[in-house]
């Protein structure tokens, strides 16, 4: 199917099940139970989990099949919001040239990067790709104010041209971020009982760029290119003593990376017209590197596991404050209550990456190959358990 193998297919039919099926499995509580606390199905939520796998997905093909290790990933991430919104500001709020011209600008800026920083390897490269990145952010704050309205960020006003369809609404609002007519906050609301699902025209707009996104890094992953990033990852030096130069395939895998960051900034800014300086900043690429390995670094499926959730854990547990803590040990003695809400205050809230940090450590230490091991164990395990206990095997004579 589609020039994939049965298991890659497989694996490509069960993602487009669970993105397509997600406003349903990420409401598993019914909405007035105590529980609906971790419910994760409404639309921004959402978003964030398929525009970040995207992300997660393009910065994989550079470190997880090259090893090269960027925090300057941010960088296009940025350029793309900045590209998206000025689309919205001079041309239309249809959001398809936003997102096109999105992937284009992050691709000629990670051209530029990747041609420098690719010079070096190793943590040299590190260090280029941090440095630029910074260097991005400082400029978007400061000397690029004209382009990029510095710490305010970049935003919609009714001065903006948007020269194919109009100033403005016709209630003389704002205009609103559409796909041919469709807007992008537009949602279908069914209640099922205790339940209550939010289909949202967004969401799956996202979800067709993200399962576009996935079958490319399938591709790339199978493919002679694979292969070739694969060796610089093994052996460079090797791979350059067989005649062959890397410098090509490195830096054709680092646009390529860079143009997946630039389509997640374009679907940034069509589901929320703003950008600012903050997503180029080095502490979003650090979040990539983090989703990335927390997932499992170099497998397909791994990336977007870890970028769903380290989202989940910054928008659900971040919301549980004392007085939710108090609400679900009430039960207990006041004296027990209130130590048991002591020691778990520190990991939620604004203490939510506590738990983040320690669930990294974990992973890093028991799981090296992230999300994507810890379910290849368990998978053995229980076929291992299936198996005929009373089977003895003969000893051979």
């Amino acid at each position: 199917m589609l020039g994939l193998t049965r298991k890659d297919t497989i694996l490509f039919l069960i993602v487009i099940a669970m993105v397509i099926c997600a406003p349903v499995l990420l409401n598993p509580f019914p909405s007035n139970s105590a529980l609906a606390q971790f419910n994760a199905g409404y639309p921004d939520l959402m978003q964030r989990f398929l525009i970040f796998g995207i992300f997660a997905i393009g910065f994989n093909i550079l470190f997880g099949l090259t090893g090269y290790l960027s925090f300057g990933h941010a960088a296009f991430l940025g350029a793309g919001s900045y590209a998206g919104v000025w689309m919205f500001k001079l041309l239309s709020m249809n959001v398809l040239p936003a997102i096109l011209v999105s992937i284009l600008v992050a691709g000629v800026f990670s051209v530029l990067i990747g041609f420098v920083s690719l010079r070096r390897s190793g943590i040299y490269f590190s260090i280029l790709t941090l440095a630029f990145a910074q260097m991005s952010y400082a400029l978007a704050y400061s000397v690029l104010t004209p382009i990029t309205n510095g710490e305010t960020g970049l935003q919609l006003s009714l001065n903006d041209p948007r020269i194919l369809d109009g100033v403005a609404a016709a209630d003389g609002s704002l205009p609103v971020a559409n796909f041919f007519g469709v807007e992008m906050r537009d949602s279908l609301d069914v209640a099922l009982g205790g339940w209550s699902f939010t289909f949202n025209a967004g969401y799956y707009l996202c979800a067709v760029f993200m399962i576009l996104a996935f079958y490319i890094a399938i591709r790339i992953f199978r493919s002679p290119f694979g292969m070739m990033l694969r060796a610089v990852k093994s052996n460079q030096q090797r791979m350059s003593y067989t005649g062959l130069n890397p410098r090509p395939y490195t830096l054709a895998a680092f646009v390529i990376s860079g143009m997946f960051a630039g389509l997640a900034g374009g679907l940034m800014v069509a589901m929320d017209p703003l950008a600012g300086a903050e997503r180029m900043q080095w502490t979003r690429s650090g979040e990539v590197v983090l989703m990335t390995i927390l997932g499992g670094m170099g497998t397909l499926i791994g990336p977007v596991l870890g970028a769903g959730l380290i989202k989940y854990l910054e928008n659900i547990l971040s919301k549980i404050n004392d007085n939710v803590l108090h609400q679900w040990f009430s039960f207990m003695p006041d004296g027990l209550e209130n130590v048991i809400v002591t020691l778990i205050h520190p990991f939620v809230g604004k203490g939510w990456h506590l738990t983040l940090g320690l669930m990294f450590m974990a992973v890093v230490i028991f799981l090296p190959g992230g999300l994507v091991q810890g379910g290849q164990k368990i998978a053995a395990l229980l076929r291992r358990k299936k198996a005929d206990p009373n089977t003895v095997k003969q000893p051979a004579e």
